[in-house]
C-alpha cells in the first residue's frame, strides 16, 4: 500500500471519527439543539429535578414518581372553591388536554392547595365537570405541607416557605416537566399567548 493510499485511508477515518463524534453530541443535545432544532432550556439549579412524591387521585388511586417516569407533563396548583384565577386556569388547561389527551405519554398533574375542603369526592367531581380522564388527567391531593414542598422545592410554581396550617400557595404558574423529571418551561396559566407557547413547547418535547 503507497504513503499516498495510506495517508487517504487515514484521513478518511480521522474525518468520519469527528462526524460521528459531532453527531453524538447533537442527539444528546450537548451543543443546545437536536438534529439542527433549538432544545428547549433545563430549568433550576443544575441537576434538578422532580423529587420523590404520594399523592391520591380522584379515583383514589396513590400517584407517585414511579407513575410519571418516561412520560412528560404539566404541573399545576389550585382549588375548587376558587373563584379568581382557577377557572380561567383550567379552562386553558382543558384546551391543551384535548389537544395532547390521545398521546399515551403525556399527562397532566393539578395539585389541589386546599386539601382540608378538596376530598377525594370533590376532586372526582371537579375532574368530571373538565371532562378530565383519570388515565391521564389527574387531581391531587396529600398533605398541605407535602403539597406545597412540591409546588416551592420541585416544580419552582412558588417561592414561599411553609409558615404552617394557615401557609397558603395561589399561584397561577404551569409547569412542563419532560421524562427524565426536568422542568423545561413555566407558564402563566391564565394568557392565551402563555398557553400558545406551552402547546409549542410540548410539540417541541414530544421530538426531542
Amino acid at each position: 500500500m503507497s504513503k499516498r493510499t495510506i495517508f487517504i485511508t487515514v484521513f478518511f477515518v480521522l474525518l468520519s471519527a469527528v462526524f460521528l463524534g459531532y453527531a453524538s453530541m447533537v442527539i444528546k443535545g450537548e451543543t443546545g439543539t437536536y438534529f439542527g432544532r433549538e432544545r428547549l432550556p433545563v430549568l433550576g439549579t443544575p441537576g434538578h429535578k422532580i423529587k420523590a412524591f404520594s399523592f391520591t387521585n380522584q379515583d383514589g388511586r396513590t400517584i407517585t414518581q414511579d407513575d410519571v417516569m418516561g412520560k412528560f407533563y404539566v404541573a399545576e396548583y389550585f382549588f375548587t372553591t376558587c373563584t379568581g384565577i382557577c377557572p380561567k386556569m383550567n379552562a386553558n388547561l382543558e384546551k391543551v388536554y384535548k389537544k395532547y389527551k390521545t398521546n399515551p405519554n403525556f399527562l397532566i398533574l393539578s395539585h389541589t392547595v386546599d386539601p382540608e375542603i378538596d376530598s377525594i369526592a370533590v376532586l372526582k367531581q371537579y375532574a368530571a365537570k373538565h371532562g378530565a380522564n383519570s388515565k391521564n388527567w389527574w387531581f391531587l391531593t396529600g398533605t398541605k405541607r407535602e403539597l406545597y414542598k412540591m409546588a416551592r422545592e420541585s416544580y419552582l410554581v412558588d417561592d414561599g416557605t411553609y409558615t404552617g396550617p394557615e401557609d397558603f400557595v395561589h399561584t397561577q404558574w404551569f409547569a412542563l416537566v419532560d421524562k427524565e423529571g426536568r422542568i423545561r418551561g413555566l407558564y402563566e396559566g391564565t394568557k392565551a399567548k402563555d398557553i400558545e407557547k406551552l402547546n409549542t413547547d410540548i410539540d417541541r418535547l414530544i421530538h426531542e
